[in-house]
């Protein structure tokens, strides 16, 4: 028996700098703005690992503003992707801020897909394991 991780993801993670890469959630239906503040982790088009200095319910609906890293050349509107997913597991054992995953299922704007790829896939970024 082999002691081999599988991997069973189905798009490709790339590891980002947490203390860079900020993203905004805003919970769905109560509120309209972008009221949360955090960081991400981890990020694939299916995907985001985040942190957030309060836990969100997994099963809750949230919109997701991912700020792309300033060094990615983008052309588009804005350096910030918008995503609409489901909070699917929350950890909050550790003290300090929650860390959530959130899993995608829908880009908010046209385009958005491509840009966060290219964003991550052409700049160097580390995939993740």
């Amino acid at each position: 028996m082999s002691n081999q991780k599988i991997n069973r993801r189905e798009h490709e993670r790339f590891s980002v700098n947490p203390g860079y890469t900020s993203a905004g959630i805003r919970l769905h239906p109560d509120e309209t703005t972008f009221q949360s503040e955090g960081h991400i982790y981890d990020i694939s088009e299916g995907g985001i690992c985040f942190e957030l200095d309060i836990p969100v319910e997994p099963g809750s609906t949230v919109s997701m503003r991912v700020d792309l890293p300033t060094n990615v050349g983008d052309q588009g509107p804005g350096r910030a992707v918008f995503v609409t997913g489901n909070i699917i597991w929350c950890d909050i054992e550790e003290p300090g801020a929650a860390k959530m995953a959130l899993a995608i299922t829908r880009y908010d704007r046209q385009g958005d897909r491509q840009r966060m790829i290219r964003a991550f896939s052409n700049n160097g970024y580390q995939r993740a394991a």
